[in-house]
């Protein structure tokens, strides 16, 4: 689906991996569930599903995740990286953060051996299909939630009409990547897209940019534009997101101060960069030190200033915070933690301390709040967010919510929740689309985020807003490690490095409510 899906992070090819499955191996040979081969210089991976065989392409269509260090559940292969999942018989991206199939191949049994030879034709998606069928879908939200839900709606065979609704310049973009590699200069901006340039128009996506929505009509089922007519709806889904906080300190407005949030917002940081020498992120949260790794990775001084003791320490516990901070210094990162800025004063920035820091670029992290104004006024319930029910409806029937601005009952935790994870907010709008649908499926996923410092990725399933205790297995220095995340004995959250079978082993157990 995007440019760089299926490219990604990929180096220059080995030579192929396992036997040559063209000339075929015995059954014999295959004892565990996977078995990687290839067919010319394609690796393909043999998958065991009860007394089926199947062949697929060996790596995610993501971000290239290698399949066969995956989890088997079923019918289904999970992605070890960014826990995406692919159905075996048709190669369908079942779960985002892949969008796109991958390929199936024939596997032919000739006696006690079995051969892959050729791919098979792409078979259509397994879904339901649509159930119930409106005739105007709107969209409203240009970012993960409302492009999952854009692309499910066509994938489901809808066939009536979506319009998109975006206040951004551009198409929806790939949003974890402008924190991480694009902003480090070691990926190019046509990784960045959801949908190729054609995408819409092929799909039937009557995608609008540079769009402000200025209020919900729910007795007359329509949307208000700026300078434009009014949009009717059957069904709606509000996926608007969240804008970054801003400080309120003097001199926060200067030009070489920036958010993170869209590709602009990217565009301009490392557009700032050309001349920069020093930079000052102001926040530790995951956003402002990927910000600080990519900045690293461009060879400029980077100053962090958080009020907290520990990096993340509110999301991953002291010890991964004592541990993330010694990972940036020793890439060169300077902390300056338990203080705040006070003002900026052209490129001096003034601690709360009585310190002072010169800086070049100045990038604030310091959260974000969901963007509530269209839901406020179209009178919908709110909690902290937009209170949906399990199929992500709104106490308004017919329009729906996902991403960043839904409060949702989590099965798994057993509260309400709102999370601002990317992972989270594409398998939301999947799931709003097929309930637009009709199909009636409650969102039951179990919220996972991955962060990047460097060569580390921390993987995280699960939510724990709170935890009275932190189990760890293995070692956090040695970066091999699984900690869960208890509550009165109970697990609601594992973070991990270098533990992805485990990892998705433990998401597995939190979606059957088999966690220990």
């Amino acid at each position: 689906m995007a440019a760089f899906e299926g490219a990604k992070l990929v180096e220059e090819r080995a030579k192929p991996i396992g036997p040559d499955l063209t000339e075929g191996i015995a059954l014999s040979m295959f004892t565990r569930e996977t078995l990687l081969g290839h067919v010319g210089d394609q690796d393909v991976l043999l998958v065991r599903s009860g007394i089926e065989i199947f062949a697929i392409d060996a790596h995610c269509s993501h971000y290239h995740g290698p399949l066969a260090e995956g989890l088997v559940v079923g019918e289904s292969v999970r992605c070890p990286w960014h826990h995406a999942c692919f159905d075996l018989r048709t190669g369908e991206a079942i779960r985002a953060p892949a969008l796109t199939p991958v390929m199936v191949w024939q596997v032919d049994y000739e006696g006690d051996r079995i051969f892959v030879r050729r791919k098979r034709e792409q078979s259509k998606a397994r879904g339901k299909g649509p159930v119930d069928t409106p005739d105007r879908i709107v969209i409203v939200g240009g970012g993960a939630a409302g492009f999952g839900a854009a692309e499910m709606l066509r994938r489901q065979e809808f066939r009536g009409s979506i319009v998109m609704l975006s206040n951004d310049t551009v198409s929806p973009v790939d949003r974890p990547n402008l924190s991480k590699e694009y902003l480090a200069g070691s990926a190019p901006e046509e990784w960045l897209p959801l949908g190729s340039g054609s995408f819409y128009a092929e799909a039937g996506i009557d995608l609008r940019l540079n769009t402000e929505v200025l209020s919900i009509d729910t007795k007359a089922r329509s949307v208000v534009v700026a300078g434009g007519d009014d949009i009717p709806f059957d069904r709606l889904l509000l996926a608007t997101g969240a804008e970054p906080m801003k400080l309120p300190i003097p001199g926060a407005d200067q030009p070489h101060v920036h958010t993170l949030r869209s590709l602009a917002d990217c565009r301009g940081i490392i557009a700032s960069l050309n001349a920069a020498r020093r930079a000052i992120v102001i926040g530790a949260s995951f956003i402002g030190l990927e910000v600080a790794a990519a900045l690293r990775a461009r060879d400029v001084e980077v100053h962090v200033v958080a009020p907290e003791r520990r990096p993340m320490e509110r999301v991953l516990g002291p010890d991964m915070g004592e541990f993330i901070r010694a990972l940036h210094e020793a890439k060169g990162v300077i902390f300056h933690l338990g203080d705040t800025v006070a003002e900026i004063d052209g490129n001096c920035a003034k601690l709360k301390s009585g310190g002072v820091l010169e800086a070049d670029v100045v990038v604030v992290g310091v959260g974000v709040r969901p963007r509530l104004d269209l839901a406020e006024r179209a009178r919908l319930s709110l909690e902290r967010g937009v209170r949906v029910n399990a199929y992500l409806e709104t106490s308004v029937a017919g329009i729906y919510a996902a991403g960043d601005i839904a409060r949702w009952p989590d099965p798994h935790s057993g509260e309400n929740i709102r999370v601002e994870h990317w992972v989270v907010a594409e398998r939301q709008g999947q799931t709003a689309a097929r309930n637009m649908l009709g199909q009636r499926e409650a969102f039951e996923a179990v919220p996972f985020f991955w962060s990047t410092h460097y060569d580390v990725r921390i993987n995280y399933v699960g939510h724990a807003e709170t935890w009275d205790e932190i189990a760890l297995d293995g070692s956090i220095a040695a970066r091999d490690c699984l900690l869960r995340y208890k509550r009165r004995d109970r697990v609601l959250a594992v973070a991990s490095m270098c533990r992805d079978l485990v990892s998705l082993q433990a998401e597995l157990a939190m979606e059957r409510n088999e966690m220990p």
